[in-house]
C-alpha cells in the first residue's frame, strides 16, 4: 500500500482555491503523538482544544469544528475511530463525538507500516506540509503538533507534481529593489541582501505561481506575519493590518500596527504588481478579520 499518496490524495472539500486545511492539520497532529506513544489513542474530548487551536493558527479565516476531520479522515483510510460502544465513528456532530467517548488513531496498517519504516512518518509529514502550507509556517506547526522538525527534513516528495522555480526569489527580490514591500528594510551583508525574502500571495501549495506578480518582496518578520494572516494587501495595494492583531510595544506599533493604510513600497516602473486575482485570494483564504482603519501615517517610507 502506498501511504505517500494516499496521503497525497486526502479528499478535501475544495471551491475556487479555497482552504480546507482540516484533515491535513489532523494527520499531522496524529503523526506528532504517533512519534511520541505509537499506542495510544486520540480521545476527542482530551485533544478537541489542540485541534481548534490549530485550525485557528493555521487554518482558513472562517471558523471551523475540529470535529468534522476527526469523522471524515476516517474515510481516507488513514484513521480509524472508536467509541465506548465499538469500532466506528458516531459522525461529525461535536455531541455525538463527546457523549460516545470517541476516540482515534492512524489505522492500523499505517502504524505497522510506520514502525517497519520510521522514516515514512518524516516523509508524510513533509509531503503534509509542502501539500498545504507555505515554507515560512513549517517550523511553527512542527512544533505545534509536536513533530520533531528533523524527521520533516526529508527531500520533497515526487509525489508533489509541482517543482518550485528556484529563480523567483532573484526576479521578486530585483522587482523590489531589494526593499522590503512594507517596510521598506533593504539591509545587505556587503552585497549579499539579509532578512529578505520572496513572499507568494496566493500560495504555492493552492496553486500559486512563481510569477512576479504572485510575489512580494518582504523582510522575514513581515513574510511571516503575512502568511499568518496578520497583514494583507487592499484595494489600491496598501497594506491591511488584522484588527485581530494585539501588540502594545512600540515596536509592535512601528512594525505592524503603524503600517495600516500604507502604500506597498514598489514594485519598480514597468514590472508588473500583485494581480488583483491572487491579492483577493489572500484576503479571502489567509488575512484574518477585519482590517484596522488607516494608520494615517503618510506615504509609505522611500
Amino acid at each position: 500500500m502506498d501511504w505517500l499518496e494516499r496521503t497525497a490524495k486526502l479528499r478535501q472539500w475544495t471551491r475556487s482555491g479555497t482552504r480546507a486545511p482540516h484533515k491535513p492539520l489532523l494527520l499531522l497532529y496524529a503523526l506528532g503523538r504517533f512519534q511520541h506513544d505509537a499506542d495510544g489513542a486520540l480521545r476527542y474530548t482530551a485533544v478537541e482544544e489542540d485541534l481548534q487551536r490549530l485550525l485557528t493558527e493555521f487554518g482558513p479565516p472562517r471558523r471551523t469544528s475540529p470535529a468534522y476531520p476527526f469523522h471524515h479522515l476516517v474515510s481516507d483510510g488513514v484513521w480509524e475511530v472508536r467509541t465506548d460502544r465499538g469500532p466506528g465513528s458516531p459522525g461529525s456532530g461535536v455531541r455525538d463525538l463527546r457523549e460516545t467517548g470517541a476516540a482515534g488513531r492512524l489505522a492500523p496498517d499505517l502504524r505497522a507500516e510506520l514502525r517497519r519504516d520510521p522514516s515514512l512518518l518524516g516523509r508524510m509529514a513533509r509531503l503534509l506540509l509542502d501539500q498545504h502550507f507555505p515554507p515560512s509556517l513549517h517550523d511553527d506547526l512542527c512544533e505545534a503538533v509536536g513533530l520533531e522538525p528533523e524527521l520533516a527534513e526529508t527531500e520533497r516528495m515526487s509525489s508533489v507534481p509541482r517543482q518550485r522555480d528556484r529563480r523567483l526569489r532573484e526576479l521578486v527580490l530585483t522587482a523590489y529593489e531589494y526593499r522590503c514591500a512594507f517596510c521598506g528594510y533593504d539591509g545587505r551583508i556587503g552585497a549579499v541582501p539579509v532578512g529578505l525574502e520572496a513572499a507568494h500571495v496566493r500560495w504555492w501549495a493552492f496553486d500559486g505561481p512563481d510569477d512576479v506578480d504572485n510575489g512580494l518582496c518582504l523582510c522575514s518578520l513581515h513574510h511571516k506575519l503575512f502568511d499568518k494572516g496578520v497583514l494583507g494587501m487592499g484595494d489600491g495595494h496598501r497594506i491591511l493590518v488584522s484588527q485581530r492583531f494585539v501588540g502594545h510595544s512600540p515596536a509592535a506599533h512601528t512594525q505592524v500596527t503603524a503600517l495600516a493604510g500604507r502604500p506597498l513600497v514598489g514594485p519598480q516602473p514597468g514590472t508588473p504588481a500583485v494581480a488583483d486575482g491572487h491579492r483577493a485570494w489572500h484576503t479571502a483564504q489567509v488575512f484574518q478579520g477585519s482590517p484596522r482603519p488607516d494608520g494615517g501615517r503618510g506615504p509609505a517610507r522611500p
